[in-house]
């Protein structure tokens, strides 16, 4: 396994993956204020002086070497507009697993724009990284995401009804992730 990764941009065919810059406060501000993009994350909606202080902070992780090192790079279009983010976490050195997710600006959702990133970010796992394990936690009401899981070859572990106290009701957790050795099998099914 290689670690001790820094932040380095990521170019697919229509997205980029790139870090948070300052000039992304107003989008990042108006999508994580926003009620309908908040709906199923673990947060309330924020305030745009606290999407400073995490922008601030986001911006700021560029390195994967140790358990809780996380990158949380800006999707953007071929133009270079804000489209969303993507967050991906290391959990485990020694069982090379870590975390991914996406959130987009509503005018980037049904695009295809989360499952081309996360893909970028999948092939830095398995193919950079030398990761096991990849796992996606959701909110199963949440069918964009639930979808995206599944276009990534992502299998559905499990479904842990009403684990958790969010927003004022029992909410559920879908569990998705791939292997290192279904990602390479569907890579090289894809390319004969």
């Amino acid at each position: 396994m290689t670690l001790d990764w820094s932040f380095h941009e990521l170019r697919g065919e229509r997205v980029t993956l790139d870090l948070l810059r300052p000039d992304d406060l107003d989008d990042l501000a108006a999508m994580q204020g926003d009620p309908e993009v908040c709906r199923y994350l673990l947060y309330e909606v924020r305030s745009r002086e606290k999407v400073a202080e995490i922008l601030e902070r986001d911006a700021a992780a560029t390195r994967l070497a140790a358990k809780g090192d996380y990158l949380q790079p800006a999707i953007r279009s071929a133009s270079g507009e804000f489209l969303g983010t993507m967050y991906f976490e290391l959990h485990s050195v020694e069982d090379r697993t870590a975390e991914i997710g996406w959130i987009l600006t509503p005018r980037a959702q049904g695009h295809g724009y989360a499952t081309e990133a996360a893909r970028l970010l999948l092939a830095l796992a398995f193919d950079e990284l030398g990761l096991h394990r990849v796992y996606a936690e959701l909110d199963p009401r949440n069918t964009g995401s639930v979808r995206i899981c599944e276009r990534l070859g992502m299998r559905h572990e499990g479904h842990f009804v009403e684990q958790m106290w969010l927003k004022g009701e029992w909410t559920d957790t879908g569990h998705y992730a791939v292997l290192e050795r279904e990602w390479q099998a569907a890579r090289d099914a894809a390319a004969r």
